[in-house]
């Protein structure tokens, strides 16, 4: 079998091995597990610890202080308290969570999601006017405000008071607010940068909390029944998991497996035709998280949100399913605008030169460009921004990056460039979101291709993909692929385990016109695999040989666990 150190090439990618480090004392009894830690710089077994005694401490986000003392104010003297998130997954959670908590410690809630639609993303001064005929005396932002300059002072100046609890990064200006708990603005010690917005507000509760304990309140709440909303946040949000988020996401899963998640986490569980009682962190990103995204793309994340805080099982599922439907019709109009992008694919990637991509499409649907913007990039690996068409001679922009191109420092190349050009942006390393001036479009493809050249690590452009190796047959196990599983949680920044194979066919069929079921055999082993969505010249092709990257997974139906190999990319021969 060759092994991917020698150089390999897999639908047009590189593959590339991890190096595994070594050490003296080994983090896992299992030895697959064991490497593959290694080789995700994992180097001391307390990393993998999940307790939640071994979390950051609260105390070192900046802003709590002020913080907490404007929520204990709100507690005690009845102020009516408006959050204020954002229309997707981590911004739903937040809401919710802010809800949930806040009322748990005797504050008076209410809160608003802004239509996408009609007031774009943030704290602005128009979601504020919206804000003040609640009349609050404090606005909450949950997962934005970091850059909301306008919508703060707006606030400011009709005396209403402003919390901005945000993870995003922040620009070289802040907001004017009463207080702000961000991880990733200036001077904060926080270590954890990669933690989401739903995170950030549940370290204000743990803070909240702990000054509360300190006055002597009783019957404080448990915090800990919320972390199936920070874990789905987390993971659907696509933040690295690192050393904090793991523990928080293992925790989260804890909760769901034993049914003791929200009941309209369980609801899109069972919609999707998933068993909550098995749930993964990729169900969280791949199943749960899509189906609330769909409220924000296409309609109005407020049912997201009324899902969550559903507290009976019938009204969960009612709005579960309203969110499956809307999903459904998501994934047409998806299907719809990435085959408009296909014809030209093959162009852009065998000789269009630029560094940095722009697709554009008069008829797209501004909730979907960012899904948009994500096939193409992962088709050609360059960083894309996908516009549509909008009114006021303006487009609406979502942005998807490779590793080695951080994009929101892309976009603020651009900006600096040329004045005017870029609009409003804000975002990521990963994704943004932006808005341009249309009549100058031409110019932001120009200068966009500029700053990925500019900014772009080497060989972050080169088509490349990574994996954990090959792995032998003694090693092609069941045992295996349940120490796999068990081991996560797997996401961002700490890649399931992905590995290197090639195979005789020995059987194979068609499923759906979409899928590929194989039964595969390498020395004296066989076993089964698929590969899902295949492409349609793979799926005709007549071959007795497969390679590509696969992971090593647990097969469950009808009551019978088998190991079954998931391929990722594949070629035929």
């Amino acid at each position: 079998m060759a092994d991917p150190q020698t150089p390999i090439s897999v639908a047009g990618f590189d593959i590339r091995t991890r190096p595994a480090h070594s050490l003296s004392k080994s983090l896992h009894p299992n030895p697959l597990v064991d490497r593959l830690y290694r080789a995700r710089q994992v180097t001391d077994p307390q990393e993998l610890e999940p307790s939640l005694r071994h979390l950051v401490d609260y105390r070192l986000l900046k802003g709590l202080t002020e913080a907490v003392s404007l929520l204990n104010r709100a507690r005690s003297e009845r102020w009516r308290v408006l959050v204020v998130g954002d229309y997707d997954t981590d911004g739903a959670t937040s809401t919710a969570l802010a809800v949930l908590g806040l009322q748990s410690f005797g504050l008076d809630v209410d809160y608003l999601l802004p239509n996408r639609f009609e007031y774009g993303y943030g704290l602005s001064a128009e979601i504020v006017d919206l804000a003040l005929t609640r009349q609050p005396d404090l606005i909450v932002t949950v997962d934005n405000g970091i850059a909301s300059i306008e919508g703060v002072e707006r606030a400011n100046a009709a005396g209403v008071k402003v919390l901005v609890t945000d993870h995003h990064l922040a620009g070289a200006e802040l907001p004017q607010a009463a207080a702000i708990v961000n991880p990733n603005q200036p001077d904060c010690a926080f270590p954890s940068k990669a933690a989401c917005g739903c995170t950030v507000l549940y370290y204000v509760l743990i803070a909240l909390r702990a000054e509360l304990r300190a006055q002597g309140q009783p019957d404080l709440p448990n915090l800990g029944q919320w972390l199936d909303l920070v874990a789905l946040a987390t993971v659907a949000d696509v933040v690295p998991l690192d050393e904090n988020n793991r523990r928080l996401v293992t925790h989260g899963l804890n909760r769901v497996r034993a049914g003791q998640c929200r009941p309209g986490i369980r609801a899109l569980f069972e919609v999707a035709g998933r068993q909550w009682q098995e749930a993964k962190a990729s169900d969280f990103g791949f199943v749960i998280g899509p189906r609330l995204n769909a409220a924000g793309r296409l309609d109005d994340m407020t049912i997201g949100v009324q899902l969550l805080l559903a507290e009976s099982d019938d009204e969960a599922r009612s709005l579960a399913s309203e969110l499956h439907a809307l999903n459904t019709e998501r994934r047409q109009i998806e299907q719809s605008m990435v085959a408009d992008v296909s014809k030209s694919l093959p162009d852009l990637s065998r000789t269009d030169k630029r560094c940095g991509i722009v697709v554009t499409g008069n008829d797209w649907h501004e909730g979907v460009i960012g899904i948009v913007a994500s096939r193409v990039k992962d088709r050609i690996h360059k960083p894309v921004v996908a516009f549509a068409a909008g009114d006021n001679g303006q487009w609406k922009g979502s942005a998807r990056s490779v590793p080695g191109v951080h994009m929101r420092d892309a976009l603020d190349w651009v900006a600096k460039k040329s004045e005017g050009v870029v609009l409003k942006f804000g975002g990521h390393a990963m994704a943004a979101g932006l808005t341009i001036a249309a009549d100058r479009s031409d110019e932001f493809a120009d200068l966009f291709d500029q700053a990925v050249q500019a900014l772009a690590e080497s060989e972050a452009l080169t088509p490349h993909l990574w994996c954990d190796g090959a792995l032998s047959d003694s090693e092609l196990t069941l045992d295996n692929a349940l120490a796999l599983e068990q081991a996560g949680p797997w996401g961002q920044a700490f890649p399931e385990p992905l590995f290197y194979g090639e195979f005789q066919i020995s059987d194979r069929r068609v499923l759906a016109d979409r899928h590929l079921k194989m039964t595969l055999q390498q020395g004296a082993g066989e076993w089964p695999a698929i590969a899902f969505n295949v492409e349609p010249s793979i799926l005709n092709a007549s071959a007795t040989r497969v390679h590509g990257l696969y992971q090593l997974s647990v097969n469950r139906f009808r009551g019978q666990v088998s190991v079954q190999l998931i391929f990722n990319k594949l070629e035929l021969g």
